[in-house]
């Protein structure tokens, strides 16, 4: 891994961080969608900001050439970004469930 990839690794970060911004602000403005749901796409603001911890944490362990911690980061990193696509994904699946015909069965059924 290069710094040149870090630095899009960063650059990927901002673009994350915007489309969470904007998810947000439309989540906010309609009035039907649960509180629990904008709760977790606004959990994922700390989510990218601890990735970003982290990738300072990598820029330097790539400096000493400490490969088993530039190997742990991106394993942390990856992980977090693939917590993110998993929730949203859910969140996503459910939302077209609802809005479809076909209705998911109720617990209470």
């Amino acid at each position: 891994m290069s710094q040149a990839m870090v630095e899009k690794l960063i650059e990927s970060f901002d673009k994350l961080a915007n489309c969470i911004s904007v998810t947000s602000e439309v989540l906010a403005r309609r009035s039907d969608v649960p509180k629990e749901v904008v709760e977790r796409v606004n959990q994922y603001s700390q989510i990218v900001s601890k990735q970003r911890t982290l990738t300072a944490e990598l820029k330097s362990h790539l400096v000493e050439s400490n490969w088993s911690e530039v190997t742990r980061h991106v394993r942390l990193i990856n992980g977090l970004s693939a917590m993110i696509r998993d929730d949203a994904q859910d969140i996503l699946s459910g939302a077209i469930l609802e809005d479809s015909p076909v209705r998911r069965p109720s617990l209470n059924s």
